[in-house]
């Protein structure tokens, strides 16, 4: 939205209090979610002057719109996350004479492309690049199919196009992401996409040193997408597999996959081909009806699996979501309390997963430099949700380089300069 009306001859303002037009990109996930935007936009309603416009764009507008005008009458636009683009078109209506507040909430299909505008955010020495949006999965806690619709991949010269725009700017680290990055291509008949754009990729940007992927459905990582892993020492050896929960009655009533025998037979396959492979893993706990026994295999899973990196949330009873037709029926402090003891586990593994670094060398990319200290994170860690390398010393910003693991906390590493 930022690049479209820029490209169009708007400006970035100083800050909130010198702009003409305020934005606020909403999330419409899950409660806290939810409440953290509702929160932002009344603190900024309250705060602007009257030739100011308040635009509340994004999921939480998508999703619920009459809910957001009337919490937040301050609030002049409203724009859904399925037409993005145009954002233009409302910032342009608000100029008009006695335009004081409009709607522009749209159910049709996503679309991805408009101008040519690249679907990246970049960082550094890193950037975010989207290969798809929204959800063909009808998983029963989960309302992005609410929000975002079936999906919709980018046709890959779109892709490559942006791929090259990067390459000029010398990133290190390309991140692909998407609802589902597995299911690449599958709405335009592709059988297996992914490792398919992959190569084409790795063509289009022979100096781009790291190609991460975020997202990856279980069942739907092929033996291709491994072999590149293996095969390819661009394609970090990094899966982030959101698993959800281990014992197969709660994944059927989740609608996820519930063979677990077969996601254990997968993730051996994996560290076998991909000795140095990293997996992340996402769980939820408190979902409707999990009983202790159930829990209890979720930590007995983790346990036995040994994920580099977890993520935990409790569940949230979702309006509009299969599972919101069950009842919610464990309770806010139970759910906490399982929390703490999934927690616990991971931490300890985590711990004893890092010590294994100590004395190695390792090649980390630098994302911040100052006060005479370097964050770094490593081929283990995505940004913002996973550790980092910390280095006592000052690296060139946005760069690849070699550090050696000095110590290492539950989380992060301790580094020093080569």
């Amino acid at each position: 939205m930022a690049e479209l009306l820029r490209k169009n001859g708007y400006a970035y303002a100083a800050d909130q209090h010198s702009a003409d037009v305020i934005i606020v990109n909403t999330c419409g996930f899950i409660e806290p979610a939810r409440q953290e935007a509702l929160d932002l936009l009344k603190e900024i309603a309250s705060e602007k002057h009257t030739s100011q416009c308040l635009i509340a764009a994004g999921c939480l507008t998508q999703r619920e719109s009459e809910w957001v005008a009337k919490q937040v009458p301050g609030v002049n636009a409203m724009l859904g996350t399925r037409r993005w683009m145009d954002i233009l078109s409302v910032v342009k209506k608000l100029d008009e004479p006695a335009q004081t507040n409009i709607r522009f909430i749209n159910t049709s299909p996503l679309t991805m492309e408009a101008e040519d505008i690249p679907r990246v955010v970049h960082y550094g020495g890193y950037a975010y690049l989207k290969i798809a949006d929204g959800c063909d999965r009808r998983c029963a806690f989960c309302a992005i199919p609410i929000i975002k619709g079936p999906q919709v991949s980018r046709r890959i010269e779109n892709i490559l196009h942006d791929v090259s725009r990067l390459a000029d700017l010398k990133i290190q680290e390309l991140i692909l992401i998407a609802q589902d990055l597995t299911s690449y291509g599958h709405d335009m008949g592709m059988k297996d996409g992914l490792p398919d754009l992959l190569i084409e990729i790795m063509k289009t940007a022979p100096h781009i040193p790291w190609v991460r992927l975020l997202y990856t459905y279980p069942g739907q990582i092929s033996s291709r997408l491994i072999d590149m892993m293996a095969e390819q020492p661009r394609l970090l050896p990094y899966l982030d597999i959101p698993l959800q929960h281990a014992h197969p009655d709660v994944l059927r009533r989740m609608y996820r996959p519930a063979n677990m025998d077969h996601v254990r037979d997968t993730i051996q396959e994996m560290r076998a081909r991909v000795p140095n492979l990293a997996i992340r893993s996402t769980f939820i706990v408190g979902f409707p009806g999990e009983s202790d026994t159930e829990f209890r295999n979720l930590l007995d899973f983790v346990a036995e699996v040994q994920f580099d990196r977890v993520g935990i949330f409790p569940y949230y009873h979702e309006k509009g979501t299969a599972a919101y037709q069950l009842q919610d029926d464990v309770s806010p402090e139970l759910k906490e309390e399982r929390i703490q003891q999934l927690v616990a586990l991971q931490e300890g593994i985590s711990e004893q997963k890092n010590r294994q670094f100590i004395g190695k060398k390792m090649e980390v990319i630098v994302d911040g430099v100052g006060d005479g200290m370097t964050i770094c994170r490593s081929y283990r860690d995505a940004p913002e949700i996973d550790g980092m390398v910390m280095v006592e010393d000052e690296l060139e910003m946005g760069k690849i380089t070699v550090v050696e693991i000095t110590a290492a906390l539950v989380h992060d590493l301790i580094a020093k300069k080569i």
